[in-house]
């Protein structure tokens, strides 16, 4: 067989017969486009069923007439989706001549060409599944008008994320903030979408007398706040990267949402009055959403500025996402475990970054890298040496010659990364499994990280080899990684210490490796300890980055169901939530030796926008509720007053039976008792389509017995309530790991599948 450059000349002629047909193809669908059309449902005629019908039959009347293709086949015009949320009316593929017939068809109301959807570089909203075409996005209007509050360190107002392009020139009629002056920050900064900036600083700098603020307005000057907010309501920024990672259009989980920065923490200092006076004052403006990405440890809920300011907005349907703390794996370090409050975790994303790793013998690896600079590694030598193979010493590395050194997994990888850089080598390839490095970045070295499996496959060619070479290819985007999400093992795990009887953290959101908008004043990237490097765009890691994820649902739903409570759209996002990952698994725990994640690491699961859209049941709770869950408390009443701010609420029944959608209960060494029967009632309420009957399957916690009365709940309308009741017989003396199980109900179509988890858990 003759070869061309190695290439088989029967392959190339396969490839130009292809080139050829594509071409032919693409001649004959040169004429038709896909258009997004808007009808007015009421307009349509008595003779249709449904709206689909409808909009098929318009559709299928222009089949008739349309060019045919080189093979005989006919190029039909088709609908792709029908659309009654959002809006009324479909997407098809069609000529322009038909389009022009279709202006004509009563009802029709408006139609736009379809836009082409580039790669998103957070990624992050490709991961949750969200789409133009069907689902939260079209539903919510991606958010239109709905206002996020940011409490924060100020934002970056000249980031494209932050621009108005395509956002409606009015503002909300509800809306009473401002654009507040300030150093280097004017009025005109704000736009249509980022209509209001304020800061609040009295409190730090009543604790630092004479202090002078580095930055004494709502830009933000460390790059945390910028980020949170264009990842919770970013506007569409095409061409965005990470120093060549993640290259494409970036866009925050609802951007079409308002964004209101609400600046509390400073270089100097970040106390409670001002986070305090920041919540109150953008719950006042007329927010819809409050994201905080931050919370106080060990602080009872009275002492609790967010979990102060979140009842108040939870009165006036605002609801509240809060991250959980980056404490983990260690039970009961997660804070702002609220029972008013959506408490976030963080999970990975279905991406990583890489370098190509290439040897002298041809073999290819690629291992995880975020080297920010296309170094040029070529040919270089490959050394392995038990003398400095632990890169633990720069004694033993300055031995070494200048060479990308084999590093094995000894000290933690960061450490060895410095070693690294101290010792002046010309890079390494470091071996572990430990998912640090890969779930927080930095790599300020030319180097790249494997797993063991590998790295036995590297130190053998290393060794054996007369004179080893690698390549490296930076600047690699690698989509799909399986399995995906895990439970970060950075992210706080419950008990909740402010308030355990509710299983906290509620759900589980992207936060390991986000890119979004960066101040470009603070370095995003570092070449050894000198060069630091500015980026319009950064990759950061935590439930900082969780939090404004679910933050951005939690405005899509808001705008898809205004008439939602935020407790409705908490248990919406919870009943949904997936447990699985991306290979149909468990969720796994990289905090917990990769075993399957617990409830109190991940909550009900990785939020799925689309199906809380959708929920079937919700399990709501009123303002008085969680004040009988307060006066089941040993608070006082001050204290109580404190959060609920009036005496209108009364104790007269006082619960920790709070109607929430998870359940938890906690082995204690004081039980006088070895086992323990503890029922929790609950009450749903249905949300679908109307009559509905729904089954309980139960997956009871290892070592526990769980009963539900009754198994069968019967609606014959919607928004009928209907109750029952959860049993649990567990070990009350248990100790160790917590096990968990769920509660799902299960509609009898299969249309619905309603879970809950259930943890038992020792009090920790």
């Amino acid at each position: 067989m003759g070869h061309n450059n190695g290439v088989p000349i029967p392959f190339i002629f396969s490839l130009v017969a292809l080139f050829l047909l594509a071409l032919h193809v693409n001649v004959s669908f040169a004429d038709r486009s896909t258009y997004i059309v808007h009808m007015d449902k009421s307009l349509m005629p008595k003779s249709y069923s449904s709206h689909d019908h409808w909009y098929s039959s318009i559709v299928d009347s222009f089949k008739s007439e349309n060019p045919t293709s080189f093979d005989g086949n006919k190029i039909l015009p088709s609908i792709l989706y029908t659309y009654d949320t959002a809006f009324h009316g479909f997407s098809a593929v069609l000529s322009a001549d038909e389009l022009v017939t279709l202006k004509k068809s009563p009802g029709f109301v408006s139609a736009y060409a379809d836009k082409s959807i580039t790669l998103d570089t957070t990624h992050t909203t490709q991961f949750l599944n969200l789409n133009p075409f069907a689902g939260l996005w079209p539903a919510s209007d991606y958010g239109d008008d709905i206002i996020i509050g940011v409490i924060d360190t100020g934002l970056w107002p000249e980031s494209e994320s932050f621009r108005d392009e395509g956002m409606t020139k009015s503002l909300p009629a509800r809306w009473k903030g401002k654009c507040e002056v300030g150093q280097e920050f004017n009025a005109s900064l704000c736009n249509y979408k980022l209509i209001g900036a304020r800061y609040f600083n009295k409190g730090v700098m009543a604790a630092n007398p004479g202090v002078t603020l580095s930055m004494n307005s709502a830009r933000d000057s460390l790059g945390h706040g910028t980020h949170t907010s264009s990842t919770a309501a970013g506007n569409y920024v095409d061409g965005a990267s990470y120093f060549g990672y993640a290259k494409g259009t970036a866009r925050g989980v609802a951007p079409r949402a308002r964004v209101a920065m609400y600046k509390v923490s400073w270089d100097e200092g970040r106390y409670a009055s001002d986070v305090l006076a920041g919540m109150d004052q953008a719950i006042a403006d007329g927010v819809d959403v409050i994201s905080i990405s931050s919370g106080f440890d060990d602080t009872p809920l009275y002492e609790d500025p967010v979990a102060i300011a979140s009842f108040a907005a939870m009165e006036k349907g605002v609801v509240v996402s809060a991250s959980a703390g980056n404490e983990g794996p260690e039970l009961g370090k997660l804070h702002n475990g609220i029972p008013w409050v959506l408490t976030v975790a963080a999970g990975t994303i279905d991406r990583s970054f890489g370098g190509t790793l290439t040897f002298g013998n041809g073999l290819t690896i690629t291992g995880f890298t975020l080297f920010p600079a296309n170094s040029l590694v070529e040919n270089s030598p490959l050394v392995y040496n038990k003398t400095f193979s632990a890169c633990n010493s720069t004694a033993a590395l300055e031995t070494a010659p200048d060479a990308i050194i084999i590093c094995d997994d000894t000290v933690p990888i960061r450490n060895q990364i410095s070693y690294i850089i101290q010792s002046g080598l010309l890079g390494a390839i470091f071996i572990t499994n430990n998912p640090e490095i890969r779930e927080l970045g930095y790599v300020a070295t030319p180097s790249v990280v494997v797993n063991t499996k590998d790295g036995r496959t590297v130190i053998e060619y290393a060794l054996k080899s007369e004179n080893p070479t690698v390549s490296i290819n930076f600047q690699q985007t690698l989509l799909n990684t399986k399995p995906a999400p895990a439970a970060a093992f950075y992210t706080s795990r419950g008990p909740s210490k402010s308030y355990p009887g509710i299983l906290k953290p509620d759900i589980m959101a992207p936060g390991s490796l986000v890119l979004a908008a960066w101040v470009p004043k603070v370095a995003a990237g570092k070449i050894g300890y000198n060069v630091n490097l500015p980026s319009n765009y950064n990759l950061i890691s935590g439930t900082s980055m969780a939090c404004p994820h679910a933050s951005g649902v939690a405005a899509l739903l808001k705008g898809a169901h205004p008439e939602w409570s935020a407790a409705a759209i908490r248990s919406a996002l919870m009943t949904t939530a997936n447990p699985l990952d991306n290979t149909g698994n468990p969720i796994l725990d990289d905090g917990d030796n990769f075993n399957f994640a617990s409830p109190l690491a991940m909550g009900a699961g990785h939020i799925d926008p689309n199906r809380a859209l959708d929920p079937g049941l919700i399990y709501d709770a009123t303002p008085q509720e969680y004040v009988n869950l307060l006066c089941s408390t040993n608070f006082t009443r001050n204290q109580i007053l404190s959060i609920t701010r009036s005496h209108a609420y009364d104790c007269s029944k006082p619960s920790s039976d709070l109607n929430y959608p998870s359940f938890i209960a906690l082995s204690n060494n004081d039980h006088k008792t070895k086992t323990r029967v503890q029922t929790f009632q609950r009450t749903v309420t249905n949300v679908g389509d109307g009559a509905a009957r729904y089954m309980a399957s139960v997956i009871a916690p290892k070592g526990s017995q769980v009963t539900v009365s009754p198994e069968i709940l019967i609606f014959a309308y919607k928004y009928e309530k209907q109750s029952f009741t959860v049993t649990i017989n567990f070990n009350a003396k248990k100790k160790g790991n917590a096990s968990s199980g769920a509660l799902v109900w299960i509609e009898q179509n299969g249309k619905y599948t309603v879970r809950s988890p259930i943890v038992v858990s020792p009090l920790v």
